[in-house]
């Protein structure tokens, strides 16, 4: 069973409470297009269960880690970006952004 916590954004989207342009949905992966994008690409590729912190990360998340690099590489095809390049970036904290 996935945790979900109401006030966290990410688990509403997942939900589906929240709305989103999701581009990738897997069994531990959502995908979705950024509000206010920084790049002509910015996506958000989030775990479909609750993490409080990428600092948190323990072995059991590693299934979810594999798959949510699998789907970066995927969509960076799909967005044609795989040819010119791309980045996979983490945010850990409220002073990282």
């Amino acid at each position: 069973m996935r945790e979900v916590l109401s006030g966290c954004p990410f688990c509403r989207i997942v939900a589906g409470d929240a709305p989103a342009e999701v581009v990738h949905s897997s069994d531990h992966v959502l995908g979705f297009r950024d509000t206010r994008p920084v790049a002509p690409v910015h996506l958000l590729l989030i775990p479909k269960e609750h993490v409080e912190s990428m600092a948190e990360l323990e072995e059991e998340h590693a299934g979810a880690l594999s798959e949510l690099f699998r789907a970066a590489a995927h969509l960076a095809r799909a967005e044609r970006v795989d040819e010119t390049g791309w980045r996979l970036v983490t945010n850990v904290g409220h002073a990282a952004g």
